[in-house]
C-alpha cells in the first residue's frame, strides 16, 4: 500500500470513529433529556391533548379513516395516493386526510395511534426520525 492510500484509509477510519462516537454521544444526550420529569410531563399533556382533539374530530373525519381502511384491504394504490404525506411513522400514526387538508380544509393531522384510538396532531416526523 502505497503512502497516500495508506494516509486516506487512516483518515477514513477517524472520521468513521468520530461519527460514531459524535452520533453516541447525542443519543446520550437526547436520552437523559427524554427522561427527565419534566419532558416526560410535556409530552404527557401533548398525548393527551392531541388524543382528545382526535377524539372531538372523529365524527366528522371517520369516513377518511374507513377509506384509508378499505383502501389499505383492498391494496388500491390509487386510493392511498392521494392521502396526505403526513406521518410520526416511529409512532404509528398516518394522516388517513387528503393531500392539502392542511389549507383546503383546515384540519389537523387525525388518524389513529397505535392502540387503533383516533388522534389528531400537528407537524410530521419521516418515518426514520
Amino acid at each position: 500500500m502505497t503512502a497516500p492510500e495508506e494516509e486516506r484509509r487512516v483518515q477514513d477510519a477517524v472520521r468513521r470513529h468520530a461519527r460514531t462516537r459524535a452520533l453516541a454521544e447525542a443519543e446520550d444526550v437526547i436520552t437523559a433529556v427524554l427522561a427527565d420529569p419534566g419532558v416526560r410531563e410535556a409530552r404527557d399533556r401533548v398525548e393527551a391533548a392531541e388524543t382528545e382533539l382526535g377524539m372531538e374530530l372523529q365524527a366528522r373525519l371517520q369516513p377518511f379513516q374507513d377509506r384509508y381502511d378499505q383502501a389499505v384491504a383492498a391494496g388500491d394504490a390509487d386510493g392511498l395516493a392521494g392521502l396526505c404525506a403526513g406521518k410520526h411513522g416511529r409512532w404509528g400514526r398516518i394522516c388517513v386526510l387528503p393531500d392539502g387538508h392542511e389549507t383546503s380544509m383546515e384540519e389537523p393531522h387525525w388518524g389513529r395511534n397505535t392502540e387503533g384510538r383516533p388522534i389528531a396532531w400537528v407537524g410530521s416526523a419521516p418515518d426514520d426520525w
